[in-house]
């Protein structure tokens, strides 16, 4: 015990990264780079952990405290357009890190957490050049990891918007890429896409820590427990192994137990997204195991009147949701004109709405995604870096002077693939 608490205190001095040192000066909170929490996998081997989405106060709380008795390295995320400049909840790119250091230090929680922002999308040239300045304040607002997710555009422009953004996002910092949109069976990603994608970013002297794929899922609530391919996400992996690059596994919520399993111990995925299940179950919406929404013949929610929100208080937000017309996919809309109610309840409620989330995000930890114990060997990782900065995972292996611009158009002209319908698939 008092190696594991020395320790510790050498990551809390060496491990936080500049912009968290400077934003919480007397904090006790380890908050690391997201290359931190993706090494700490690797070391364990056949396990991944949760990038759960804090959309709400209650959320983030129950997360922690899942983590700190799995003993995990964990990450906490919000999208772009759930806490971006437009977005749909109260927490946000800007203030997730504070939320987080002031849960640890109230809590004493003493596991390492990444603070990322996940599909930091990117659809035009006009993003390009906001992002320019937007991602430089998200990282003076505690960010220790992003996700650029130009997905959206074709190939040559997602390669091409990656390599133009990549000075804006410290060197230090969790990086994640993505090819191929998320939208479920449509537009699946494909080997020639993603070593495109990462070839070009490796001619340039860029390694991601994750690449993100449209792997078959969706976001938000599944209509069932079907949805990931494995054989497709190992063999892109596979394809990848030169580069060094993790998984990072979108739309893992509705995806049953076994499933996630297999991802862990068949795939490089260290990363896994859970968004929807933990909005439900905190909430206290009947949820089945692998924390996919139930919902009654008339096609709503059945809520638990012994769990998250007091019953009056999800009353008046199932009328203001059929005031707005919202369908149960768009439930997530409830969370910025909710928070401040949410959070304004008697402390058994917000109590029991942390404590489901808590219960469902250990058993995930333990029992699913093999991350148990994994806290410790993140702390490994910084201590025999000697630093915050864990560096790179690949070196340089492609040539530059094949990966101009004018030859990444033509090298993406060649490409043949799906891209699947048009629509919003943000998160």
């Amino acid at each position: 015990m008092a190696d594991q608490s020395k320790a510790f205190e050498k990551a809390l001095e060496i491990g936080r990264p500049p912009n968290i040192k400077k934003l919480f000066p007397n904090s006790r909170a380890l908050i690391v780079s997201g290359k931190v929490i993706d090494r700490a996998l690797m070391v364990k081997g056949k396990a991944m952990t949760i990038a759960a989405n804090g959309r709400s106060l209650p959320v983030i709380v129950g997360t922690l405290m899942a983590a700190q008795k799995a003993n995990a390295a964990i990450i906490i995320e919000i999208a772009k357009s759930e806490g971006g400049s437009s977005s749909y909840c109260a927490v946000t790119f800007w203030n997730l890190a504070r939320f987080v250091d002031d849960i640890c230090n109230e809590l004493n929680i003493t596991i390492p957490v990444a603070i990322h922002a996940d599909h930091y999308g990117i659809k035009s040239a006009k993003d390009i050049e906001i992002a320019k300045t937007e991602i430089p304040s998200m990282f003076d607002a505690g960010m220790t990891s992003i996700a650029i997710d130009a997905s959206h555009m074709p190939d040559d422009e997602n390669l091409l918007a990656n390599i133009t953004l990549n000075p804006y996002i410290p060197q230090w910092a969790g990086y994640e890429t993505e090819v191929g949109e998320i939208k479920g069976k449509e537009g699946l990603s494909t080997v020639a896409e993603a070593k495109f994608l990462i070839q070009g970013l490796n001619a340039h002297g860029i390694s991601p820590d994750w690449i993100a794929l449209n792997n078959g899922t969706t976001h938000g609530i599944e209509a069932s427990d079907a949805g990931i391919q494995l054989d497709l996400t190992a063999d892109i992996h596979k394809a990848l192994a030169p580069y060094k690059i993790s998984g990072a596994q979108h739309g893992t919520s509705g995806n049953n137990s076994d499933r996630l399993r297999k991802i862990a111990a068949e795939t490089a995925t260290t990363k896994a997204n859970v968004a929807t299940a933990l909005q439900m179950i905190s909430w206290g919406v009947k949820v089945n195991e692998y924390g996919n929404a139930y919902l009654d013949e008339n096609k709503e929610f059945v809520k638990v009147p012994t769990d998250g929100l007091s019953d009056a208080l999800w009353n008046e937000m199932v009328e203001y949701a059929k005031s707005k017309s919202l369908k149960a996919g768009d439930y997530k809309k409830l969370n910025l004109p909710f928070e401040n109610k949410i959070l304004g309840q008697a402390k058994e409620y917000r109590e029991r709405m942390a404590k489901g989330v808590e219960d469902f995000v250990y058993d995930l930890l333990v029992n699913v995604f093999n991350a148990k114990d994994t806290a410790p060997l993140a702390i490994d990782a910084i201590i025999k870096a000697g630093s915050y900065n864990l560096g790179p995972k690949a070196k340089p292996i492609e040539n530059p002077a094949e990966w101009t611009e004018e030859k990444i158009r033509k090298r993406a002209a060649d490409i043949s693939s799906a891209k699947g319908p048009e629509g919003n698939f943000d998160d």
